[in-house]
């Protein structure tokens, strides 16, 4: 008799966004070894309310506590426990039959349910890059002390992270994280001047939500996932390198100090990552198209160009600066990545707001979570505050 495997119960927080419905597609591909505990989404009711009769969950949370009527009235014909609110995500993370915290939720509100699932000892699949970001020594401490395991989700971190099996103990010489550029890789910094959200939301590669395909276009998203592999592999920051590859089928690499480098490579598609944290160590069968070496004939390789892509420049000077540091440029990002998208700023002057904002909020050397907090809400007034002079 074949000894039947105990289904790994998954909770996805953001299950509404570009990861969370890829993770479902995993899930449902997979129905022997995953189920679905829970299912949250920030304002998407009506997607969330067909992925919860689909998948039949224990319960199911919106954050925008006025949907929650429309939520609980949907389900009332079925057995699934609805709540609301951003305590409640918080709470539902805890609940005992969680084996795996998917983290997709989008921007600094990934953080606080990220902490709560740490400290239920839950394994997380971190998809949400501004948790490390914003608070990455207080998460690896709360990691540590909780012996909680991280597996990275973002393509390039499961890169280096599947890089790394089976290398405990030998020392890293630097990671090269891999770039596609984005859609104006090409550009002049004068054709930057005037492009249009239409344009930045056009990515080449791969598809996601708005405002992380904003960061790519402005590498604002590589520089975060510098911050964050500086903490997920005890990194310095001249330890992480930058490449941009157009073709995105290299995903990043890993040089170790014998000079040998270990590149990860697959199609872009962001469930073979998802899929690997939820069966990590093991990898399992997966439907996804392979790479055919005779279409793929011509990898290349260029450096990024940090005066057009000033971006990248600031999160490199906020990782060398610490503290809150790289909590105020992620939430300037946030204030303006929504102008630019409401056409209220130029592409460029992005960059300025999130430099100015950076010199202007009050740098704290070991923040405590409250700090971040007070962090991020200062930042975010200041960015507003020069956006509408």
């Amino acid at each position: 008799m074949s000894q039947e495997i105990k289904k790994k119960q998954i909770a996805i927080l953001g299950s509404t966004g570009s990861i969370g419905t890829q993770a479902l597609q995993v899930i449902e591909e997979h129905p022997e070894r995953y189920e679905v505990y829970a299912l949250t989404a920030n304002n998407q009711v009506d997607l969330l309310i067909a992925q919860a009769r689909r998948f039949m969950p224990e319960a199911v949370v919106i954050a925008n506590e006025n949907h929650y009527n429309t939520l609980k009235d949907a389900l009332s014909d079925l057995p699934i426990k609805v709540y609301a609110g951003m305590e409640a995500i918080c709470q539902i993370v805890e609940s005992a039959p969680i084996d795996i915290v998917l983290t997709a939720m989008v921007g600094y509100a990934g953080l606080k349910p990220t902490m709560s699932a740490i400290r239920a000892r839950k394994a997380i699949a971190l998809a949400n890059k501004e948790t490390l970001v914003v608070a990455g020594e207080l998460i690896n401490k709360l990691a540590q002390e909780y012996r909680t395991p991280i597996i990275p989700v973002d393509s390039e971190h499961s890169a280096v992270f599947q890089c790394l099996a089976g290398e405990v103990g030998n020392t890293i010489e630097k990671v090269i994280l891999t770039a596609s550029g984005g859609p104006f890789r090409t550009f002049t910094y004068e054709q930057l001047q005037t492009v249009t959200p239409q344009q930045a939301l056009k990515h080449p590669n791969w598809e996601m939500g708005a405002k992380i395909t904003i960061d790519s276009a402005s590498m604002m998203n590589k520089g975060f996932e510098v911050i964050e592999a500086k903490w997920l592999f005890g990194l310095q920051p001249d330890q992480i390198d930058v490449v941009v590859h157009p073709q995105s089928i290299i995903h990043s690499m890993v040089q170790f100090e014998d000079s040998s480098i270990k590149a990860q490579m697959g199609l872009p598609d962001m469930r073979l990552p998802i899929q690997y944290a939820f069966s990590y160590p093991d990898r399992i069968h997966a439907s996804f198209d392979r790479l055919d070496f005779s279409k793929c004939t011509n990898l290349t390789f260029e450096q990024p160009d940090m005066k057009r892509f000033r971006n990248l420049a600031l999160a490199y000077e906020a990782m060398h600066r610490g503290g809150n540091a790289p909590c105020v440029i992620n939430a300037a990002n946030e204030v303006v990545v929504d102008a630019f998208l409401k056409e209220k700023i130029s592409f460029l002057s992005m960059s300025d707001i999130i430099e100015q904002t950076l010199e202007a909020v009050s740098f704290i050397t070991t923040p405590t979570y409250d700090d971040y907090v007070a962090t991020d809400t200062e930042a975010r007034i200041i960015a507003s505050q020069i956006i509408n002079k």
